[in-house]
């Protein structure tokens, strides 16, 4: 029998559109495996922003957190993350008091400050384009939206009022986290007393920010200890040699973004073609789990043990759906998860 994982296990999904494939596609792919995941017993299901990318449909997690919420039964459900400087702090605490009402109980609402693209596009986002580069107001905006969620503004803070005006609901309030690959992440999610999740898949030389934030943790209402989630980059497959192969079409992906170029995700045979043609492709050193079900446990296992992590979320980019679903399914019955079939 195999022994279950002393951490919660998750799911962050980037949407991804293939080669000859379109959004719709893409948009079905994540409601089928955010319906595998609920089935196979994963924790959380958050959905990525990213912007001005033809591989990445997912460019709203706020307008996909409710179909996938509504399409499972158990599985939490949330944001990986809200790229908060594009918002006002109120719109995202009304949306997200929204998704609460439509899945009370089942809302994360992570949080993190990077524009999810090119500084073009983080310029054509904004509303007020009477300078690029915006103030630098991340912490206060965290601050305000935190207070909305809480109803805990200052009396004398103008907006105070409008806390009591949102969507309300016994559970109905979504638990915000601090998302990052940064220092200064690390240091707002402990002073905040938010849980914390560090993008080891961006960073993976990241280690330093979990005891940053260890040192930082101030306990709050949202967390009384230090709570620690990793997300990292895994494939399972029926080998590593097959693993590897899978992994070529994000490496081909990634070398064209490197050179300021975005393509739809390739196949795996387009990618093996291109990796043989251009050895000296432009590359970045990203830590991957790669391999077969208990190779890929023995992975995750391994940088929770790293960071010290309550608990681990996996990503990944295929333009195969099958496979990159079988791939997760791969991995529960490696951590002998519990299938709950009426979740389907």
């Amino acid at each position: 029998m195999t022994d279950p994982a002393p951490f919660r296990l998750s799911v962050l999904d980037q949407s991804p559109v293939a080669d000859g494939s379109d959004a719709a596609e893409a948009v079905r792919n994540t409601l089928d495996l955010a319906q595998a995941c609920d089935a196979l017993g994963y924790d959380r299901y958050w959905l990525a922003e990213h912007h001005a990318s033809m591989s990445i449909v997912g460019v709203a997690p706020e307008a996909l957190i409710g179909p996938v919420a509504l399409a499972t039964k158990r599985i939490r459900v949330g944001s990986g993350g809200i790229m908060l400087p594009h918002f006002s702090p109120f719109k995202i605490a009304e949306t997200f008091r929204l998704l609460g009402a439509i899945a009370p109980g089942r809302i994360d609402l992570g949080l993190g400050r990077a524009p999810g693209s090119d500084q073009r596009t983080a310029y054509a986002l904004q509303r007020d384009r009477s300078r690029r580069i915006p103030p630098d107001d991340f912490p206060q905006s965290v601050n305000e939206l935190l207070g909305y969620l809480s109803d805990s503004l200052p009396a004398d803070h103008p907006f105070a009022p409008l806390a009591r005006s949102l969507p309300d609901g016994t559970q109905g309030s979504p638990d915000p986290w601090m998302l990052g690959s940064s220092p200064d992440s690390a240091q707002w999610a402990g002073e905040l007393g938010l849980p914390y999740c560090i993008a080891d898949f961006i960073n993976a030389q990241a280690l330093p920010l979990a005891g940053i934030y260890r040192r930082a943790f101030r306990p709050s209402r949202w967390a009384s200890k230090p709570h620690l989630m990793v997300a990292c980059w895994a494939i399972a497959a029926d080998d590593r040699a097959e693993a590897e192969e899978l992994a070529m079409p994000f490496a081909m992906m990634f070398a064209h973004l490197l050179r300021g170029e975005t393509i739809r995700v390739p196949s795996v045979e387009t990618a093996r073609a291109w990796t043989a043609a251009n050895p000296g492709a432009p590359r970045r050193d990203r830590r991957l789990l790669l391999g077969d079900g208990r190779e890929v446990r023995a992975g995750v296992e391994q940088v929770a043990e790293l960071y010290g992590a309550q608990e681990m979320m996996l990503v990944n980019i295929m333009p195969d759906h099958a496979r990159r679903r079988r791939s997760y399914e791969m991995v529960a019955e490696a951590f002998g998860m519990t299938r709950t079939p009426e979740a389907a």
